[in-house]
């Protein structure tokens, strides 16, 4: 039976995320999420006169996909779907949570498919030439990574999906921008960090219900080589099927010189993907009031009221430090009290202490539901 908080999530991302318009194409790709989801958003992208094009798609197939995957093979199968992506003006990304460790054991393989497949066709294509949104579905298992019965984790997705005001959300980040465009140098301290880098020149970008959903951030990116210093991050995040804790990154002239976890060697083969993933390509300001606790779900935990996550990887296209990578990893750190504390000091003023901003120019991004 159809969930009604389905429509309205389905409007909202056809109207307010990727703003089709009529006459446009959306390729909406449904990974292992229930079939009333994704008729609601046929009939959403109908409804805006747009035109539909469904791929459906699960998580053992993405496996069986990559076990004996190729160099030749992946680009093969991104050729093909670079060709469709190209056709789109939209796309709505919407992914359930089947098995969080199902490429666990085929990493190199999940490696290989990073750069010759999600490099071409969402790198390269998707971003830059599409409107987009990605997010997740409610599913037992996203509950349970967020420690929640089922039912509760369901109430709480919709409400800091689909009623948070985005508008006003929009409208506080656009304010804040205009002090953020000023600033050069950065400093964070934490338990564990003591940052600094430069984001001169660079812009910053308010996401506030358009690319993803929930949202919830601003970001920027550091000049490439001016990262020094140690960042420990205080929250898990599972990549390529493995949960990593304790992840703590030191830097001499924007490289990671060090890196640690609680699996130092898969930490360091994610990071020897290419040269790109030794260096940052984001850096971003949490800020969405009803996202308090880490599920270890990168769409979720990065929008953490009092948050900030610092990214290894590539550089998006609209903040652009030059990182070309097919890593973007997204790790968070929380500093909240409850999370430790921390500092933020821009061109040496204290701008934000555990996770409220005390600046003036910014206080507006202390956002409430």
């Amino acid at each position: 039976m159809a969930d009604p908080r389905e429509e309205k999530l389905a409007k909202l991302l056809v109207q307010h995320s990727v703003q089709l318009q009529k006459g446009e194409s959306c390729l909406i790709n449904a990974v292992d999420i229930p079939i009333t989801m994704t008729e609601a958003l046929v009939r959403a992208v109908y409804d805006a006169g747009g035109y539909p094009v469904v791929n459906l798609w699960n998580q053992r197939l993405e496996r069986v996909m990559c076990e004996q995957a190729t160099k030749e093979s992946l680009q093969k199968w991104a050729d093909v779907d670079t060709y469709r992506m190209k056709q789109m003006d939209a796309f709505i990304g919407i992914r359930g949570i089947a098995n969080v460790r199902e490429l666990s054991t085929i990493p190199e393989k999940s490696n290989l498919a990073s750069t010759y497949y999600n490099i071409p066709v969402h790198m390269k294509t998707r971003l830059p030439h599409t409107k987009w949104v990605v997010l997740r579905y409610p599913t037992e298992v996203f509950a349970m990574q967020a420690n929640q019965g089922t039912v509760e984790f369901e109430d709480f997705f919709y409400k800091v999906c689909t009623e948070v005001d985005y508008l006003a959300m929009a409208e506080a980040m656009a304010e804040a921008k205009k002090f953020l465009d000023t600033v050069d140098k950065v400093h964070i301290k934490a338990k564990g960090t003591d940052l600094t880098f430069s984001v001169k020149g660079m812009g910053w970008i308010p996401c506030a219900g358009r690319m993803n959903i929930p949202d919830g951030e601003i970001y920027s990116c550091p000049v490439k080589d001016s990262v020094n210093g140690t960042i420990t991050y205080n929250t898990e995040s599972t990549y390529h099927g493995h949960c990593f804790k304790d992840v703590s990154f030191t830097f001499k002239d924007g490289k990671i010189i060090e890196a640690h976890s609680d699996d130092d060697a898969l930490l360091n083969e994610i990071l020897d993907i290419d040269e790109g993933a030794r260096y940052i390509g984001e850096f971003a300001l949490g800020c969405n009031p009803g996202i308090l606790k880490p599920m270890d779900n990168t769409l979720f935990d990065e929008k953490i009221f009092g948050s900030i996550h610092f990214t290894p990887g590539n550089a998006y296209d609209d903040c652009d430090n030059t990182n070309r990578s097919a890593v973007h990893w997204d790790l968070v750190q929380i500093q909240r009290p409850e999370y430790g504390g921390g500092e933020m000091y821009f061109d040496g003023e204290l701008v934000r202490k555990d996770g409220l901003f005390v600046h003036p120019r910014l206080t507006c991004l202390n956002l409430s539901l």
